[in-house]
């Protein structure tokens, strides 16, 4: 038989196949460890193949979404990956949406079954699903309803919907271009849209992680399973047999707890959670010492932060810099790279960036220019949305492919990239181009600002002018107009903040980027 090293070793393997691998070769060794226990490779194979045999059994046909809406646990993880072994796409969905929302992406995918935890369940009660729902947990427990419209749509507890224990799947062959998941964009920038990543795609998520050591980690999981940002480590953790722990609803007291309870030596965390688990004043109590390997992705990360982790946490910290639809990725090693704390760190191999303008033109080197990126971890496209996938796409003289990243940046002389903003961000005032990134910086160097953001709203005068929201910490004493005076005073002409807000916290997806559109509605909302 072919063992997992043997397969790492190849140009393409799939993930079902890796864990089989694993089961066979470290069978007791703990795979995924939630709230309630864990699970180990075995256990997980074998769930594995009781939900692809399942799924077959119900005539749920390769390259059908199998759509998941739950809280993470073990379940959650052997069906995802059990829904990949029988060549089904994976689509997990955030609880979060509001429930016309996450009917509407369900729909949106053609998922022929979907399941629910409890809490999920009572939220969708009264909307029309098409699918066969699967309520988890085994063990019982949770309402006792069917979905509306449900027609000759079944409705099933979890454990009496798994195949026999000793259930086997016929064999499925998987291809790199075959879809493994769909992950749903945030909508923080509109309506959703399902990205669809391939096998090919997530092979090169486990095959680059060569030298991460994740063979032997002990990988702590507090963000949603249903985020790409999750599953960058998730996956690989699993592709080459190491240990993952999913923490629920994240805290950062409980999150040092359970690191060092395990003695987690690997983790992927958004900047909002590094600045939460540094403020604790008891940090430096915990045992933090197993850790070898920190990463961070999705949101600004500044360089005060990284530095504070790089002198504080143990292990190296890196940063990752890229899409869910793929594209190009970037890397910074921040403990090897300290005086480039401000930049998102280099392309990593294979990977290739250009910097465009306005129409498309690739601009001379030291110049801004919008981010495009091609490598070998690519979306196929968005779901049903042929137009919006060649809106998301540029093409070099040569016909290659590359995504849009919809970020402004600036390679430095060491090819470093420094991003400005979300291109969509940029504030247009007088004819001037503002960045809110810049004002944010200084904004967020007030002594009695714990978090802020900055957004463009419409000026009769200007066009359009910043306005800034912020967090006061729990010691502040001055008030917004003494704020916004300091800062302007740090602005230039052209930059300063028109108005100053306070708000209680800032709106943020479950990965920690904040939401500017929420910000622009809550304005427009008081103006009416």
């Amino acid at each position: 038989m072919t063992t997992a090293a043997d397969m790492l070793a190849t140009g393409f393997a799939t993930l079902p196949d890796l864990i089989r691998a694993h089961a066979l070769e470290r069978g007791d060794r703990t795979a995924v460890a939630d709230a309630q226990g864990s699970i180990d490779y075995r256990t997980l194979d074998a769930m594995m193949d009781r939900v692809a045999a399942a799924l077959q059994r119900d005539g749920v046909k390769p390259g059908s979404a199998v759509a998941i809406v739950a809280a993470p646990t073990t379940d959650y993880a052997a069906v995802f990956l059990g829904a990949v072994r029988a060549g089904c796409v994976a689509t997990p969905i955030a609880p979060s949406a509001t429930p016309a929302a996450i009917a509407a992406m369900i729909a949106d995918s053609g998922a022929a079954v979907v399941f629910l935890d409890a809490e999920n369940a009572w939220a969708l009660k009264g909307q029309q699903l098409i699918a066969s729902v699967v309520l988890f947990p085994r063990g019982g427990g949770g309402p006792d309803w069917a979905p509306a419209s449900a027609g000759e749509q079944a409705f099933y507890r979890f454990e009496d919907w798994l195949a026999p224990s000793n259930a086997k799947p016929t064999p499925v062959t998987i291809a790199p271009e075959d879809p493994f998941n769909i992950i749903y964009s945030s909508g923080t920038t509109g309506t959703p849209k399902g990205i669809v990543q391939s096998h090919a795609m997530r092979w090169a998520h486990v095959s680059r992680n060569t030298a991460a050591g994740f063979d032997t980690a002990v990988t702590m999981i507090a963000t949603p399973l249903y985020s790409n940002t999750t599953l960058v480590s998730f996956l690989p953790t699993l592709g080459w047999g190491g240990s993952v722990v999913l923490m629920g609803k994240f805290d950062a007291r409980a999150y040092l707890e359970l690191a060092q309870l395990y003695h987690a030596t690997h983790t992927m965390l958004v900047p909002v959670q590094y600045q939460r688990i540094m403020a604790l004043p008891d940090f430096d109590d915990f045992d933090l010492s197993a850790f070898r390997f920190k990463t961070s992705t999705s949101a600004p990360f500044s360089a005060a932060l990284k530095a504070d982790v790089v002198a504080r946490w143990p292990g190296v910290l890196v940063e990752f810099y890229g899409m869910t639809e793929g594209g190009a990725s970037c890397a910074l090693n921040a403990t090897a790279n300290p005086t480039k704390l401000h930049t998102v760190g280099q392309p990593m191999p294979g990977h290739e960036i250009r910097l465009i303008d306005d129409d498309g033109v690739e601009v001379a080197p030291g110049e801004m220019g919008e981010v495009v990126g091609r490598s070998p971890a690519m979306m196929n496209g968005y779901h049903g949305r042929s137009e919006a996938t060649r809106d998301a796409e540029w093409h070099d003289a040569d016909g290659n492919r590359y995504i849009r990243h919809g970020d402004v940046g600036r390679f430095d002389e060491d090819g470093f990239l420094t991003l400005m903003d979300r291109k969509k961000d940029l504030i247009i005032s007088g004819g001037f181009n503002i960045y809110p990134s810049d004002l944010e910086a200084v904004l967020a160097r007030h002594p009695a600002v714990a978090d802020c953001a900055v957004i463009g709203v419409p000026s009769e005068a200007w066009g359009e002018t910043p306005v800034g929201f912020y967090v006061p910490r729990a010691d502040a004493v001055e008030d917004a107009a003494i704020i916004l005076a300091w800062v302007n005073g740090q602005l230039g002409k052209t930059q300063r903040l028109s108005a100053l807000h306070i708000a209680d916290e800032l709106p943020r997806s479950a990965i920690g980027k904040v939401l500017k559109r929420e910000l622009r509605d809550r304005l427009a909302g008081a103006a009416a």
